[in-house]
């Protein structure tokens, strides 16, 4: 019997006690022995739960019992989840969380004292949620040297921007359906609609990719609250589809860069036809070439399931896993990573017309105008010239309300 305890009784913690309930058969099949819930740690009052009898709100009482072998962290946040798994890592347990923000802080951190002290750290949920991303990434593709990824991680922005084409539907108008639904929060939808959400997750992807730790406060990230209809009428004219795209790409020079911001994806690009919740990663291997993950990105069962498959690798594999699933800690530094390539991009701008735009940019070809301004479609520019057009319409009275990149093959 393998006993394990829960931290955090939230939408995913309550779905890994349900996963491990349900599949017991086949999960005690695959683990070797059979799986128990033997505690769930919250400070809330559950006294009226049926499963009254597992709640504790003191860690001590997990870690004082030498039958549990591996803790799910379901709390979120790094406030108490962070020194919480630093403990039972430290105590020689394994622990498997479903917390993006905790692993792409402290990841390379955790996976070391996991190490050190013959444990597992694994995070399988942490970016797909039940999509399979992490796992396959450092399994399967490991003869793989991986030197790009893109992907659509965010499944919320996905499902508003799929609203907004499909139902010529403006962002407040999707961004209220989304939380009538669910998919975003009410109080603060900050995290998936300003793109830190996606950032963490190319946090994790990147850091695995290149073997050292991405920051995410080192990623440049936009969100979409700048996408209006009219934007996504143009990408249908030029045969694209607009996407919150979060990136991460080595660079010629060394090093890497990475991102999250819309773009325009073209529609022969496989991201393109990526819709609603569903969530997308485009991995390019060396040896293998291009392959896709594809599924829905979170969702309470889905989440639970890949975590619950985390138990059974961490009790059956232990601190081996990290033979292959590790990067290394890196240097903190201000700043963001360097983005220094030439790229088509999809400008608006308002108090000018396309005849000034096309001067001040460059060759391209003229998208749409109207009295507010115009939209058009630069042939090619770094980020910083588009820094440098920006200045350059303020000096005439006008804005750069809008500039994406065309995502390039």
């Amino acid at each position: 019997m393998a006993n394990i305890a829960i931290l955090g009784f939230g939408t995913v913690g309550s779905g890994v006690l349900e996963v491990c309930r349900r599949n017991a058969a086949s999960i005690a099949r695959r683990a070797g022995e059979p799986v128990e819930v033997k505690y769930i740690l919250d400070v809330r009052d559950f006294s009226d739960s049926p499963d009254a009898a597992l709640f504790v709100r003191d860690l001590d009482v997990i870690l004082a019992d030498p039958s549990i072998r591996v803790v799910v962290e379901t709390i979120g946040g790094t406030k108490f989840a962070y020194p919480y798994v630093r403990r039972c890592l430290e105590s020689g347990r394994s622990v498997c969380t479903s917390n993006k923000e905790m692993v792409a802080t402290y990841g390379a951190e955790l996976l070391a004292l996991a190490r050190a002290h013959g444990a597992a750290f694994l995070f399988e949920a942490s970016v797909g949620g039940g999509t399979p991303i992490i796992t396959p990434m450092h399994q399967c593709l490991a003869a793989n040297h991986i030197s790009r990824i893109e992907g659509i991680v965010n499944g919320t922005t996905n499902f508003m921007l799929t609203k907004m084409r499909r139902e010529q539907m403006e962002f407040d108008a999707a961004l209220k359906v989304a939380q009538q639904l669910g998919y975003a929060e009410t109080k603060d939808p900050g995290d998936d609609v300003d793109g830190r959400d996606a950032c963490r997750k190319i946090a994790i992807l990147g850091s695995l990719a290149c073997g050292h730790a991405l920051y995410p406060e080192n990623i440049p990230t936009r969100g979409i609250r700048d996408i209006t209809v009219a934007d996504l009428r143009a990408a249908e004219r030029l045969d694209c589809a607009v996407k919150l795209i979060a990136w991460y790409c080595e660079l010629p020079e060394g090093g890497a860069s990475a991102g999250v911001e819309p773009m325009l994806v073209p529609l022969e690009n496989q991201l393109s036809r990526v819709d609603d919740v569903f969530n997308a990663v485009l991995m390019r291997g060396d040896m293998l070439g291009d392959v896709v993950f594809y599924g829905k990105g979170a969702g309470k069962l889905p989440t639970a399931s890949a975590v619950v498959a985390d138990v059974i690798d961490a009790l059956k594999e232990g601190s081996k896993v990290h033979d292959s699933l590790f990067w290394v800690p890196s240097e903190r530094r201000p700043g963001s990573l360097p983005d220094t390539a030439s790229y088509r991009w999809y400008l608006r701008a308002v108090g000018v017309n396309t005849a000034v735009l096309a001067g001040l940019a460059g060759p391209g070809s003229p998208v749409a105008e109207d009295a507010s301004g115009a939209a058009y479609l630069l042939h090619a520019a770094t980020p910083a010239e588009i820094e440098t057009l920006r200045a350059k319409l303020a000096l005439l009275g006008g804005r750069l309300a809008l500039a994406m990149k065309v995502l390039a093959d």
